[in-house]
């Protein structure tokens, strides 16, 4: 690069720009240049070949035919076009959290050693500021070939926790991710979509009208520049930065290999709260939320479960799961000992009944006139008191009819056990999972997610998963196109 050229990258937004565009990011080398150099020396660096080798080669592809001015030009010129800015460490709206990156390859080993450092800047559209917005945000991921049970459970996750003032940041892919983006903006809440592209290239393309209403109500964020493709080792270093700027990270679905898994790995090397949702055992695409969970991530079915995660002490706490009340839990505890006491067949007078309790009879006289207002006791004329009963007179059967016969009683039972059988079976039969060999997951070669051969998403050209799309499995669950009228603000397990 000649003198001229070099003059005209002086400042660290146009510098880090450059560096975003000539190497990938996430990469040590880079890292390492900007640490020690700054954004403007490292790239003048990394220009005159000093730098690592393999850097230097990869860094002189990109410029055949070419200039780093240039290059610089165009993408500024194409990020004005789009309506995006570029944000940058030196940004107050740049978000702190994303410098704990650097602790990965530090904890990880060998395996998190690559493409895990700090991006250099993010491409960003949306009016929401960053570092504000991110601050209380909680990351739902998951696989793309869901189910209509995931799906419904990512809508509602998101919309909870949207409702409560907190931001929900994930992938913008088919699935879990649009469950959880479509579920955030119905609550009327902020929803960040981290690309694996450019922000002007809407992929997958079905996902259009979304991303537009992302761009609009919620954000864009990509660390490549605008017009860049989603190729596929661009989607697992992006994982990084969804489990880098949110509180913590759920797992909706994924099956054995799910590239959410990774994500999840990452927020667990990052401190961050890692949480996933259990799912039926038939269900290859909760295979991977069940592993995880074995493994001791925090096993959550509700927003107010993951507020209580990722929320400060005494702010965000879950209120305890309780069966449903009854007239009997509202009574004191004097009246409930009483009520304990009145047997529910046959009946007892107040000596007998204060007997049972171990409370002076004074105490039950006084508490049954207020036992039979509250229509808790009923009296016959005899003058005995029958728990549940209506007043009868003296001689009539005294089986109450709240309670039924032991007989009658098998024989609900067996009802109910029917009913509930033919229930399960007809969900079954709905198949709203995909057996191992029922290929549930989507993708080029058979896989939907990314393990460790990199297969988080599909290729750029890829149709939208069979049968899926972003509704689920047979066009069920609750990822309803925009527009759509707003979920119930609680999870459902």
């Amino acid at each position: 690069m000649s003198e001229r050229q070099l003059s005209a990258i002086n400042d660290a937004r146009t510098a880090r720009v450059a560096l975003a565009c000539l190497a990938e990011p996430g990469g040590l080398a880079v890292y390492d240049l900007v640490r020690k150099h700054g954004p403007v020396q490292a790239l003048a660096r990394i220009l005159a070949g000093m730098a690592t080798g393999e850097l230097v080669e990869s860094v002189r592809a990109r410029l055949v035919g070419t200039t780093a001015d240039r290059i610089v030009d165009a993408a500024l010129a194409r990020t004005r076009r789009v309506g995006a800015r570029v944000v940058i460490p030196e940004d107050e709206e740049w978000p702190a959290q994303l410098a704990d990156l650097r602790l990965i390859s530090r904890l990880g080993g060998d395996r998190f050693s690559r493409d895990t450092y700090p991006p250099v800047c993010l491409w960003v559209r949306g009016d929401w500021p960053l570092a504000e917005t991110l601050n209380r945000s909680v990351a739902v991921v998951g696989a793309r070939a869901s189910t209509s049970y995931g799906n419904h459970v990512g809508t509602e996750l998101a919309y909870g926790l949207a409702n409560r003032g907190w931001a929900v940041v994930s992938g913008g892919a088919f699935g879990i991710d649009a469950a959880a983006h479509r579920g955030a903006l119905a609550a009327g809440g902020v929803t960040a979509a981290v690309l694996a592209c450019g922000v002007d290239r809407p992929y997958p393309s079905a996902h259009a009208a979304l991303f537009e209403r992302l761009a609009e109500d919620g954000l864009l964020i990509s660390e490549w520049p605008p017009g860049a493709d989603p190729h596929r080792h661009r989607f697992l270093i992006r994982n990084r930065v969804i489990a880098a700027l949110a509180r913590g990270t759920i797992v909706v679905e994924a099956n054995a290999r799910s590239g959410a898994r990774q994500t999840l790995g990452r927020a667990v090397l990052l401190g961050r709260a890692a949480m996933a949702i259990p799912g039926p055992v038939t269900s290859a695409m909760s295979v991977g939320c069940h592993e995880v969970i074995r493994e001791g991530v925090r096993l959550v079915t509700s927003y107010q479960e993951v507020l209580e995660e990722v929320g400060l002490i005494g702010d965000d706490l879950a209120p305890r799961v309780r069966a449903p009340e009854r007239e009997h839990d509202r009574l004191g505890p004097q009246l409930s000992r009483v009520l304990d006491a009145v047997p529910r067949r046959n009946g007892a007078d107040a000596g007998q009944i204060a007997a049972t309790a171990g409370l002076p009879l004074r105490d039950v006289l006084r508490a049954m006139p207020v036992l039979e207002e509250l229509g808790q006791v009923a009296s016959t004329e005899d003058g005995r008191y029958v728990a549940g009963r209506r007043k009868r007179s003296q001689g009539q059967e005294t089986t109450p009819e709240a309670e039924p016969a032991p007989a009658d009683e098998v024989g609900m039972a067996a009802a109910d056990g029917a009913a509930l059988s033919a229930a399960d079976g007809a969900g079954s039969a709905g198949a709203d999972e995909a057996g191992p060999a029922g290929a549930d997951e989507a993708g080029p070669d058979g896989a939907d997610e990314a393990g460790a051969d990199g297969a988080d998403e599909a290729r750029p050209d890829e149709a939208t998963p069979g049968g899926s799309g972003e509704t689920g499995r047979g066009g069920g669950g609750a990822a309803a196109p925009e527009g759509a009228e707003a979920p119930a603000a609680g999870a459902a397990a």
